[in-house]
């Protein structure tokens, strides 16, 4: 989800998600080009479950989302 959203900002969108049980345990990865302006602990804090800072590197996102989809496979890895 990007962090700078036309209306609202990504991390009140995420409380959003999160506040509702339909969609409370899909992971959500923040992207954003503002890299001054939040980093990935910041991101992390907020709840999100990854962080990719734009331009997008193809093989780290892809890496973060297959690490997700796994996380959201195994019984054990947290989703939240």
């Amino acid at each position: 989800m990007d962090i700078r959203l036309p209306g609202i900002d990504g991390i009140a969108a995420l409380r959003r998600l999160r506040a509702d049980p339909a969609t409370r345990g899909i992971p959500v990865m923040a992207m954003t080009a503002s890299i001054m302006t939040a980093g990935p602990e910041e991101m992390r804090a907020a709840g999100f479950a990854g962080y990719q800072s734009k331009p997008l590197q193809v093989k780290e996102f892809v890496g973060m989302v297959e690490q997700l989809l796994e996380k959201g496979r195994d019984p054990r890895g947290s989703t939240a």
